[in-house]
Formats: C-alpha cells, structure tokens, sequence
C-alpha cells in the first residue's frame, strides 16, 4: 500500500468496510441525496468545462454536497472509522485532520465527466500532506466513469491552473484523461490519491449510479496556505492539529 502510493501517487484497499457497514451507509447516502434534492438548492455539480466537452454529453450531471458529517451520524462514524484512520496513518502519519468531506453522485447514463486536475490548486498545503480518501459504496468501472489517475504525476508536484477549468501546456498536451489508468473498485474499496495526482473521471455511460464519499485529510504538522477560502473544518481524527489557534478554528474573527 505504502509503496504503491509513494511510487504512484495512488493506492486501492480492498474491502475497508463490511458488507453490513455498506447498507448502512448506502441507505444514509440515498436518504441524503433525497435531502439535498427536497431542498430546492442547485446540487449539481457538473464541472462543464472545455477540457471535457468532446468526451461527455451537454447534459450531465452529478449530484453533490460537502461536509456528509454534518448530514448523518453514521457519516461521521465512517470518516472516524479505525480501519479507514489506520490506513491514513500509514500514508501521512499520527497526525489526521479532516479538511472537507464530499458526497458525489453519477447518475446512471447521464454522470458528468471530471477534466484531468491536481486537487492542491483548490486547498494547498505547506507541506503537501493532502490526500483524498475516495470510499467506493457501489462498484466502479470504466463504464460507471470510474476515478483515472495518471501514474507518478504526484511528483511533477504543485502545477499552476491545474484546477482542470483550463488547457494547461506540457500537461493536458503530454496527459489524456482517456489514457490515464482506470481504478476499478469495488463496493467498500477506498482509493486514496496524492494531492498532486493528476486524475480525473470519464461520463458515467452504465445503467448503474456510481455512488462514492471523498474525505480530504492533511497532517496535523502541516497547515493550509494562509488564505486559501475553500471549507477547511480542521477536525483533529486522530492525534493533534499543531497549528490550531483560537483565530484558525474560529470563523467569527
């Protein structure tokens, strides 16, 4: 596991959470999305951008929302699960902070297409200890639009406009989402990526939806660059956030 990510920048756990776990949340997952859907707000989150438009149908879409925890206890339960933070460990130390949670929905036949991006341009760290927890809660295969991660991009490190809206040379000229490698996954797999791996997705073409729970973590020995905006909820998982302070934790000053 350990290996793998430090070589390519991504690794796949098989079978993190039990079948019984699964219909939990995949029950809280649909109860959520019927939430989101009953309250009127836009929920999708279709990127729509140039780098995709000749590899996805115009009406797309994916229905999304951050912070899963502050829906359901049992979401909450599953991101301070053992088995998921024993894995984490391994990969950025003792130190675990949850910067964001995100749920993602591809509807059968009609999911949205990612571009090839870096996820550091939307919340960079000092150290670059950010990796995303991607939990699979349905299968994922090529024609689900599954996760495509280029292999080793991790260590061309911090690219500028790599937030996938735009044509970025010597990136998306040398890089295709379609040759990028497929993570096939299945029901309870977690996929876990560097925040420099170039990845993206393709149109969710199946008659199946595609449902997954992206966490963010970084270290608690790092901290995100000062004034980034994005939501960062800065819960200590496990050990300790040492750069909290009374003003980064409190949004009122």
């Amino acid at each position: 596991m350990v290996s793998d990510f430090k070589e390519k920048g991504f690794c796949v756990k098989n079978s993190v959470f039990t079948p019984e776990v699964l219909h939990t949340l995949s029950s809280e997952f649909d109860r959520i999305v019927s939430q989101l859907q009953e309250s009127g707000e836009n929920i999708n989150a279709r990127w729509g951008s140039e780098l995709t438009k000749d590899i996805e149908q115009s009406e797309t879409q994916v229905i999304h929302t951050h912070n899963v925890q502050s829906y359901s206890a049992e979401m909450m339960a599953m991101i301070q699960s053992k088995i998921l933070l024993d894995n984490v460990e391994k990969l950025i130390g003792p130190d675990i902070i949850l910067h964001h949670s995100k749920l993602f929905l591809k509807p059968p036949g009609k999911g949205s297409a990612f571009p090839l991006h870096q996820d550091w341009s939307y919340f960079p760290t000092e150290k670059n200890s950010m990796i995303a927890a991607v939990i699979h809660l349905t299968e994922s295969d090529e024609e689900m639009g599954c996760m495509r991660i280029v292999p080793g991009s991790h260590r061309l490190g911090q690219i500028e406009k790599t937030d996938g809206h735009s044509f970025v040379k010597g990136v998306h000229d040398r890089y295709q989402l379609e040759d990028a490698e497929p993570i096939i996954a299945g029901p309870g797999d977690v996929v876990f990526f560097h925040c420099c791996s170039l990845h993206g997705s393709m149109q969710n073409v199946s008659k199946r939806p595609r449902k997954t729970v992206l966490v963010q973590l970084y270290s608690g020995t790092d901290r995100v660059v000062e004034g980034n905006r994005h939501t960062n909820v800065q819960l200590a998982l496990r050990g300790r956030n040492h750069f909290a302070t009374r003003s980064s934790v409190d949004t009122s000053f």
